[in-house]
């Protein structure tokens, strides 16, 4: 018997190695407008909020107006180098093998729906998914919307659900919109703050989180 009914997947590293990309892209994009260039930490931390709130952790004294031009700069940098972001080993058959066993499977990220449909389609997933939910669309992350906005979708209930994802943005959405999460230690953010933040458990490979999801979910 399933204990979730709904599965909902983080995108960026979480299914998809593309956290060191996220990063130079950043660093790069403050290289171009001559902006104090953040850590790498400063610049993992950020990967999953909406533009407003990265833009202000980063850059605090960069006036709003001036977010759009890191976001353009960002943009080009990611898109070079777009084409060699993949899957972790793994997902492309696991996924698919949850949805046969009869879960639901969503994506709650940080992504624009334009940069998510585009990794969708880069990734041949499409099909594997049954909604998706971005930033551009509602309150972006650490907010519940995209969670509670999938629950309604689905009509289901907190407790039927659970969030995966590879920083505390993705563990203290879940908590705020009452679903359990998993978190995993590949991606973002650091193992050692991942442990210490309210998830059912933390993974540190893709095979570690599906045979977790296999026996328990």
């Amino acid at each position: 018997m399933k204990r979730y009914e709904l599965l909902v997947f983080d995108w960026d590293g979480t299914l998809v190695d593309s956290a060191a990309h996220i990063v130079h892209s950043i660093r790069e994009a403050a290289v171009d407008l001559q902006l104090p260039v953040p850590s790498d930490a400063q610049a993992r931390h950020i990967i999953g909020l909406g533009l407003g709130d990265a833009m202000a952790q980063l850059f605090p004294d960069l006036p709003a107006d001036g977010w759009a031009r890191v976001a353009d700069r960002y943009r080009y940098h990611y898109l070079s180098g777009e084409s060699a972001v993949a899957l972790f080993p793994g997902v492309g058959e696991a996924l698919p093998a949850l949805s046969r066993r009869g879960h639901l499977l969503a994506v709650a990220t940080g992504k624009s729906r334009r940069g998510l449909d585009r990794a969708l389609g880069m990734a041949g997933l499409e099909p594997v998914f049954h909604a998706t939910r971005c930033a551009d669309e509602g309150f972006p992350k650490p907010h519940p919307d995209m969670l509670l906005r999938l629950l309604e979708v689905f009509g289901v209930a907190p407790e039927g659900a659970l969030m995966i994802g590879d920083t505390t943005h993705d563990l203290e959405m879940a908590a705020a919109a009452g679903v359990s999460s998993l978190a995993v230690t590949y991606g973002a953010h650091p193992a050692g703050t991942l442990r210490n933040a309210g998830a059912l458990a933390a993974l540190d490979t893709p095979a570690d989180l599906f045979e977790w999801l296999h026996a328990n979910a």
